[in-house]
């Protein structure tokens, strides 16, 4: 027997011994669990089969197996790892730096997969199983999670986590990566203060949740701030007043759902400064339109699409999914609700960047007339491979208003600093 599968054979034996070894009658806590693990690893018949390292090694990933989520643990814990995708028992890959690595970890069987799924979704309170074999769920520390159980999935339970760094991303962050210049920046400051209406689009793995969580820090500290997701992953710091609102999935019976259409209604009545919507994705978009729409501006949300110009067509398909009603309607809707899209891109390097952002200039002759106001442009690539590009001014914001009264000046028509930003509170 190989070294690699004597380890193993003796980590499932000790973890079916400590196992066997539990009192179920009552809570045990992670230090006597511990003090257990150790007794056995520390006995007689184990000073000369493992090494001090490897022991180590055994107490962590017993502990994991136990109290924990098994093989997930090495991956959760590694600051490298950006998401985890388990693909049956056997089969796990990571991402780190861009990149999709497969791992030699896995877990020891398909029930002991589920039983960690079991135990990721109860605790926010889902329900996964054959009738209900999809589910989105979160970690403790916002990390998003999708599973699809089998019948669904014939590979064995699907799991996949992507991860949320325990500190939020800031445009600091973004900055120093290069995901957006300084100028941009400023500007977008100015915009979020004056209260502009901003929506973030981009495909899957873009970067959108992490830069509206940015983009969010520039909100005036001391207004009322109401967060709506279908699972809790945008982290605010410094807010007093934040309400964070979660979904909920229907029972077992297929009843008493709650969705982002239902907390978008509620939150209109909890006299909100801003509205911030993680993602539209279906007919709540009639909702944050009108919410726009009848005075609660410097809303911010986010969408799956390509372009800016195809994140309009998506909302107007998205509003057709709750409602009958003409193009034109929609089309007066969106434009008169949404004045600033920002659009980001994942680069052939891995790279994350802002790749145009644009106004929503009115509705004219039957379509919604987007101007560019910056654009990506590339320059080449430098040794290591990574993209070089900037984010060239293209455009000029036609509608100031907002910024006027605020206080705001368009020197140039670059933004100039923030006069006074509590007088953009409400604009009514």
């Amino acid at each position: 027997m190989k070294r690699s599968e004597e380890y193993e054979a003796l980590r499932q034996s000790i973890r079916l011994q400590l196992m066997d070894d539990m009192d179920y009658t009552r809570d045990i806590s992670d230090e006597e669990i511990l003090e257990m693990i150790d007794r056995v690893i520390s006995g007689e018949g184990m000073r000369n089969r493992l090494s001090l390292q490897e022991k180590r090694n055994l107490r962590k990933e017993l502990f994991a197996a136990i109290r924990k989520l098994d093989a997930l643990e090495t991956f959760l814990s590694d600051p490298s790892v950006t998401e985890i995708m388990v693909n049956g028992a056997d089969c796990i890959f990571t991402e780190k730096a861009g990149r999709l690595e497969k791992e030699s970890v896995t877990f020891e069987s398909a029930e002991k997969l589920a039983d960690v799924i079991q135990q990721i979704v109860a605790r926010v309170n889902r329900v996964v199983n054959e009738t209900s074999p999809i589910v989105d769920a979160r970690l403790s520390d916002g990390s998003r999670v999708n599973v699809v159980m089998p019948p669904i999935a014939l590979n064995g339970p699907i799991l996949t986590i992507r991860k949320f760094p325990e500190d939020p991303i800031r445009i600091e962050d973004l900055l120093r990566i290069g995901s957006v210049t300084e100028e941009v920046v400023a500007f977008l400051k100015d915009l979020v203060v004056a209260r502009y209406n901003i929506f973030i689009s981009g495909g899957t793995g873009s970067g959108k949740t992490t830069f509206l969580n940015a983009l969010s820090d520039f909100i005036p500290k001391d207004e009322r701030i109401i967060t709506i997701e279908d699972n809790a992953e945008l982290q605010l710091r410094g807010v007093d007043n934040l309400v964070r609102l979660e979904t909920r999935n229907a029972n077992v019976e297929g009843c008493n759902a709650i969705t982002i259409r239902d907390l978008i209604k509620s939150s209109l009545r909890m006299r909100p400064d801003r509205i911030v919507v993680g993602e539209v994705r279906g007919d709540e978009a009639i909702d944050l339109l009108m919410a726009m729409n009848t005075g609660h501006d410097g809303s911010l949300s986010t969408g799956h699409a390509n372009s800016a110009s195809d994140m309009l067509v998506r909302l107007e398909t998205m509003v057709l999914m709750g409602m009958e009603m003409p193009l034109a309607a929609i089309r007066r809707q969106i434009a008169s609700a949404i004045d600033i899209i920002v659009h980001l891109g994942r680069l052939r390097d891995h790279s994350r960047k802002v790749l145009q952002i644009s106004e929503v200039i009115d509705y004219i002759d039957g379509e919604v007339v987007l101007s560019p106001l910056y654009r990506f442009r590339e320059t080449g690539e430098d040794a290591m491979g990574k993209v070089k590009g900037t984010l060239e001014k293209v455009g000029v914001l036609e509608h100031t208003e907002k910024l006027e009264r605020c206080g705001i000046g368009l020197a140039g028509n670059q933004t100039s600093i923030i006069k006074n930003e509590t007088d953009c509170r409400r604009m009514e």
